[in-house]
């Protein structure tokens, strides 16, 4: 697992943490990969495929860093980019916090047991038809990464502080299915995040610092 040098100013660890906790606990409405295109008429009683992703913390002395990978180059959909460990939810879970747990297991060889669960933030629909339920959970210390290597290219750690400080967040667009689509971006060094991970960090930087 890599980690980027640059360490972001941020409240201690333990603080941010209960911080994050708190916020957790507040109320907010889902999020969506088209908050930022209103023009887009999503098709009524479409069906979404429950999914759950987990956003993994891990205490670094008095930082907070957070574990992301780089999906594998390989692989069909959204090749090279950054994300959470996380997946759609099969019938063997018994829901979207299992389904986040076990994905991340397989993925980046976390143990489900080393995993102690903040709290979730709502559901966020996403362009490929997913219900996507972000789970944020704290890593116990000492994990080390083994990537899968058909889904995983990288695992590595960037600033919780870092991505999720509300100015380091800009608004990007790229042509999608004949129109603009806009989405959000919170690059980090030589890391790209945008898209539905981003979305996800720019909900918890509201809550963090409404």
């Amino acid at each position: 697992m890599s980690t980027a040098e640059t360490r972001g100013p941020g409240p201690a660890g333990p603080d941010l943490l209960d911080r994050l906790a708190t916020a957790l606990r507040q109320p907010a409405g889902d999020t969506s990969d088209f908050d930022l295109n209103p023009g887009v008429a999503l098709p009524p009683g479409r069906k979404l495929r429950p999914a759950g992703v987990l956003v993994p913390l891990l205490e670094d002395g008095d930082t907070v860093r957070l574990i992301l990978t780089k999906r594998s180059s390989r692989l069909k959909h959204h090749p090279g980019q950054i994300a959470f460990p996380g997946g759609k939810q099969d019938e063997g879970d018994p829901d979207v916090t299992a389904a986040a747990l076990r994905e991340a297991e397989e993925e980046i060889g976390l143990s489900r047991a080393d995993v102690r669960v903040l709290g979730h933030l709502p559901a966020h629909e996403t362009v490929t038809g997913f219900l996507m339920t972000p789970v944020i959970g704290v890593v116990a210390p000492g994990f080390v990464a083994v990537p899968e290597p058909g889904e995983v290219d990288e695992v590595f750690t960037v600033p919780f502080a870092h991505v999720t400080d509300p100015a380091r967040f800009a608004v990007e667009g790229r042509r999608w299915r004949g129109s603009r689509r806009h989405y959000y971006t919170v690059p980090y060094g030589p890391y790209y995040i945008w898209g539905a991970t981003a979305r996800v960090l720019r909900a918890l930087a509201a809550r963090l610092h409404p």
